[in-house]
């Protein structure tokens, strides 16, 4: 009898133990539950979408919008191929550009009717506005060119290119040549380089251009006219400039395109955007952008503009 009483109280010890251990561990349990998920719940709000958190890229194809541009003619190939170019890589968005001049494109700024004013010139005084910020994109340079064998003439200032181009100097002796006729070689009308050209020597101012003069459409035709006359002069783009024409120095600064960028070289100018921050839009800043790249720059070289960076 002893026997069995002292394995029942053994057994009944064994029972309350186990229950106190099962007991423990069930509120172990519940009291971690909650925990785990409070730092499972921490981790997932520290992963933000990576989609959220990716600024715009020109070329994702993922911008929209119209952008409308106005202003300067001078730059309307390379803006044109540059909205090309944009609009390829971005379907969703459609750029809107009227050639209407610089003063223009800068009004239209100034009044806030478009999202970006081009220009083909400094901004004067009264057109820089509290808040309007500009970008140049591409410089343009003019070489004045005579033939080689014209060996007396080796600068010109823009007062003489005006009266050359003009027809009131007509021998090359009026400018420190030899005593022989000046064969004036300009471009077509629907120039952008002539209209430059005519803009920075004040030819308006002058009269205009002489009835005398030849007219070659492109660079190219230019400078085969003048390596063909040993009388001629022409203008050209930079890039324009070889061994078979020689390139005169405009009031003693050559056309170089470091001289252009700086200014110092008279008969270059800068090809720049206005806006302000409110009115651009979101494409509007990423064409912004895009027109700094290097396939946007190689453009400006195409059509004979000096790049930002070169």
């Amino acid at each position: 009898m002893k026997i069995r009483k002292y394995i029942s109280a053994a057994l009944c010890t064994a029972m309350v133990l186990g229950l106190a251990a099962c007991t423990s561990s069930g509120e172990t349990a519940k009291e971690t539950q909650p925990q785990t998920q409070a730092v499972t719940e921490s981790v997932k709000d520290t992963q933000a979408p990576s989609n959220d958190t990716q600024a715009p890229d020109s070329a994702s194809g993922d911008i929209s919008g119209t952008i409308v541009i106005t202003g300067s003619t001078s730059v309307e190939k390379i803006l044109n191929d540059m909205k090309d170019e944009f609009q390829a890589m971005n379907p969703d968005v459609d750029i809107q550009y009227t050639g209407s001049g610089s003063s223009a494109g800068i009004k239209d700024t100034m009044n806030k009717v478009n999202n970006i004013g081009a220009s083909s010139r400094e901004l004067k005084d009264e057109e820089m506005v509290d808040g309007m910020k500009t970008e140049v994109f591409a410089y343009d340079g003019i070489a004045v060119i005579v033939n080689p064998a014209n060996e007396a003439v080796k600068d010109i200032t823009p007062e003489q290119l005006a009266d050359i181009y003009s027809g009131k100097v007509t021998n090359w002796k009026e400018v420190g040549g030899d005593d022989a006729e000046i064969f004036v070689v300009s471009r077509e009308a629907s120039s952008g380089t002539r209209s430059a050209f005519e803009e920075l020597i004040g030819l308006e101012d002058a009269g205009g251009l002489t009835a005398n003069a030849a007219t070659s459409e492109g660079n190219g035709p230019v400078q085969a006219a003048v390596a063909e006359n040993e009388n001629a002069i022409g203008y050209v783009s930079f890039s324009f400039i070889d061994d078979t024409v020689k390139p005169l120095t405009v009031s003693g600064v050559e056309p170089t395109a470091e001289n252009a960028k700086s200014g110092t070289y008279t008969l270059s100018r800068p090809f720049l955007f206005c806006y302000f921050e409110d009115t651009v839009t979101d494409a509007g800043k990423a064409f912004l952008d895009f027109a700094l790249t290097q396939e946007a720059q190689e453009i400006v070289t195409t059509h004979g503009g000096i790049t930002v960076t070169e």
